[in-house]
């Protein structure tokens, strides 16, 4: 194995970049590839990765062009470090496990943990013992299927994934959850869009975007709020520059100058190796995190003032009386709007709020996308609903060139929903599973990630089987989670490579290694391909080039199949045996379950797939009243105590999700630390802080528990004054379990009130 120590934080800092990607992107990635693997298969990877055909990236779920269209290298710098660190050949055997005991491994940091490799055969963790050792597949999924059917409910097992899961074990993963009796199917989308999902549901009646990429490139005016594409979906980036090329103008909304979002330099294009780039925002609002609410309204009020002025040239009238409801109520709350109120909450000047709205006026049609950076707050739902009442008030929903975009963070987050991955899926859907399987899936609403938590902490919660995640990671208030885990009889995880989750172990613990995206997976019928759906509803083909990272590797598919037969045996009557040997069978049943997906094997073997029908671009609604709704909402603006500052929770460039690839941040000029809280400079002046100063971030909530972040660098950085922001999973620690947005029950990771104490 080669050298994978731990690297020692040691900060070097920087200026803050002011654009991103160009030629530097190019030789990072490749310089990380080239570390993890051999130049064939980074080559092998690299040229199919997100082809028609090809691997689907395991990051974001950004969506590629058409087949014809696509760039032969259709990647960018995150997601070819991405399907590097999978494809890697560093590996973990029975030896390095003999070698570490769990209670070591605890201490290791997530950079560490992941760049051991990919795991190579199961291994158990018994009572009493403090080291993993090798167990048969069999006695795994037996130990395993005992377990669950000694249950004195089936209520006490969790079922959780990640977005990486594709769309045919997520389907067998609900089915046997539902087929084995509970709704316990908590996900990765409970932590981040699912306010998105809530929102939208009760306006739109459908819980995804509406818009493709045709019409971001068509739009006459596209928001980008609290996301930053230049790390999280760089790919985002050259789409907003054909934006701009046709016309189009860009909003920027975010706490923090993000270098993509000022400059992009397209690493694939003349202009961007050896020319200054593109400029992505035409303004830039730095709002005060949580004040996007307030913005919204504000803009709001002003296009009903504009109306009032000019009857008939502002509103699109026609379309609110056709297609919506509850325009009044949502009118009479808008009135009431106080403008001390909403600069204080948005720290912005009124003059650069009535600019945006000259720039809507002038707009035939408008985008709004927007990440965790409107979901993780407490009000992340009625901001959304907020969102959604301003393109309704001049129809932009349901034509070319407008309409909503959440932009999913991880590669099939959507298509695990849309394959029943949610704990409180419609009736309909449940009974699409009776008619096609003959049993009655239970309809008592299971639980998410954060009441599996509060579940598992009070006993209430015996079995955890996590899979294609790192839930101990990914959750809030990281030491409530592990003493939860800890608690239950097993945890399994469903795995291809090493996590901080393996170390938080319950009585028993497994460790089930499994192919990953860039595997090829050889069955009985022959070669196997699996699908995935993107953050505007396209469903496409994802197969692997690579031979596994070793032969006693399963698919998911083949370990969810398995665990089914064991626990279930022939009940209900389904084929799971003939799942594993043949991936187009299980297609065949979502075909005839899951809404959109007809002949869906024909289909997806198109070039790039299919695209999901979305009743909204067709203007209906399926919501109650069967029309979009307009919302009344209310903000309470985000305030911290004298002497504290608002944190949010955010990743650093050199990351994916809960893994680091590296100690640097380089968009942000920080290099070789990740224990850093950025702070704008009079605030820490103020609080008695200078730059380089090591502080613990001590959080502060109404349940007085004390939580602590300790160890932390004081960077001097342009935030909005009263704000701090660090890096995630490190500050999880911070966010208490029951600090969760309204409706949706996600944490408020953006929003964490913390005290900066002397360490």
């Amino acid at each position: 194995m080669r050298d994978t120590g731990e690297p020692a934080e040691e900060l070097s800092l920087h200026k803050p970049r002011t654009w991103a990607t160009g030629a530097p992107a190019v030789a990072h990635a490749l310089k990380y590839a080239l570390g993890q693997t051999s130049p064939r298969r980074t080559a092998l990877t690299l040229l199919n990765i997100n082809q028609a055909g090809g691997i689907d990236c395991p990051g974001c779920a950004w969506p590629e062009e058409a087949p014809g269209k696509r760039h032969r290298n259709e990647y960018c710098e995150n997601g070819a470090k991405h399907i590097s660190d999978e494809a890697t050949t560093r590996r973990v055997t029975r030896e390095f496990f003999a070698e570490h005991p769990v209670s070591e491994l605890a201490q290791r940091s997530d950079y560490w943990l992941n760049q051991q490799g990919r795991l190579t055969e199961p291994m158990v963790k018994r009572p009493d013992s403090d080291h993993y050792e090798p167990i048969g597949w069999d006695e795994a999924l037996t130990l395993l299927a005992d377990e669950l059917t000694c249950l004195d409910d089936p209520d006490e097992a969790l079922f959780y994934t990640s977005g990486r899961l594709a769309n045919e074990p997520a389907f067998l993963l609900q089915l046997f959850a539902r087929a084995f009796g509970t709704n316990n199917l908590p996900d990765c989308s409970n932590m981040c869009h699912e306010s998105s999902g809530s929102a939208l549901g009760e306006t739109l009646g459908i819980g995804k975007g509406s818009v493709s990429l045709d019409d971001l490139y068509d739009s006459d005016l596209v928001f980008v709020v609290g996301q930053n594409p230049g790390t999280n979906h760089p790919r985002m980036l050259s789409a907003l520059e054909e934006t701009k090329r046709r016309g189009g103008q860009i909003v920027a909304v975010n706490p923090l100058p993000e270098a993509g979002l000022l400059r992009f330099k397209h690493p694939q294009k003349a202009r961007g190796v050896i020319g200054r780039g593109t400029q992505i925002a035409d303004q830039f609002l730095q709002i005060r995190p949580g004040g996007d609410l307030a913005l919204f309204q504000a803009l709001n009020l002003l296009l009903l003032q504009a109306e009032d002025k000019a009857p008939g040239t502002v509103l699109d009238q026609d379309f609110i009386d056709r297609h919506t409801t509850g325009f009044a109520l949502f009118n009479d709350n808008v009135r009431d709007l106080d403008w001390d109120d909403v600069l204080t909450a948005t720290g912005l000047r009124r003059e650069e709020i009535e600019e945006v709205h000259e720039r809507v006026l002038n707009a035939r049609s408008v985008i709004v996308c927007w990440a965790m950076g409107l979901t993780q707050h407490k009000h992340g739902v009625p901001t959304i609903r907020e969102v959604v009442n301003f393109l309704l008030l001049r129809g932009n929903i349901g034509r070319p060139g407008a309409g909503v975009c959440p932009v999913r963070g991880h590669s099939n987050v959507q298509g695990d929903r849309t394959m029943g991955i949610w704990e409180r899926m419609p009736q309909t859907f449940l009974d699409a599973l009776e008619k096609e399987f003959g049993f009655a899936p239970p309809t008592r609403h299971g639980l998410d990630s954060v009441d599996a938590i509060r579940a598992m902490r009070d006993g209430r919660a015996r079995f955890f089987l996590g899979v294609a995640g790192n839930f101990v990671r990914a959750t809030p208030d990281s030491d409530v989670t592990e003493r939860a885990l800890r608690n239950c009889r097993i945890t399994a995880h469903i795995s291809t490579k090493l996590n901080r989750s393996h170390t938080v172990c319950g009585d028993t613990a497994l460790i089930l290694p499994t192919l990953g995206r860039s595997d090829r997976d050889v069955q009985a019928t022959g070669e196997q391909f699996m699908t995935v759906e993107d953050s505007m509803s396209d469903v496409h083909t994802t197969r692997g080039r690579l031979a596994p990272a070793s032969p006693t590797l399963l698919s998911e598919v083949a370990i969810i199949s398995r665990l089914a037969r064991a626990v279930l045996g022939d009940r209900h009557g389904i084929a799971w045996r003939t799942f594993e040997d043949d991936y187009d069978l299980v297609r065949d049943h979502i075909a005839r379950v899951v809404p959109g997906f007809d002949d869906f094997n024909r289909r997806v073997r198109e070039p790039g797939g299919f695209t999901l029908p979305n009743p909204v671009n067709e203007l209906r609604f399926p919501t109650a009243s069967g029309s979009a709704v307009f919302t009344a909402n209310t903000f309470t603006g985000l305030t911290a105590p004298p002497g504290h500052l608002i944190l949010q929770t955010l990743r650093s460039h050199d990351q994916w999700n809960t893994v680091p690839y590296a100690m640097d941040d380089r968009y942000r000029g920080i290099k070789g630390a990740r224990r850093v809280v950025l702070t704008h400079a009079d605030d820490l002046a103020e609080l008695g802080f200078a730059e380089g100063d090591l502080v613990d971030l001590v959080s502060v909530w109404e349940d007085g528990v004390e939580r602590r972040a300790p160890g932390f660098r004081a960077v001097a950085y342009p935030t909005p004054r009263g704000s701090a922001a660090a890096y995630y999973p490190e500050t999880n620690v911070l966010v208490p379990l029951d600090s969760v947005a309204e409706r949706s029950n996600t944490p408020t990771s953006k929003a964490v009130v913390v005290r900066l104490e002397r360490h």
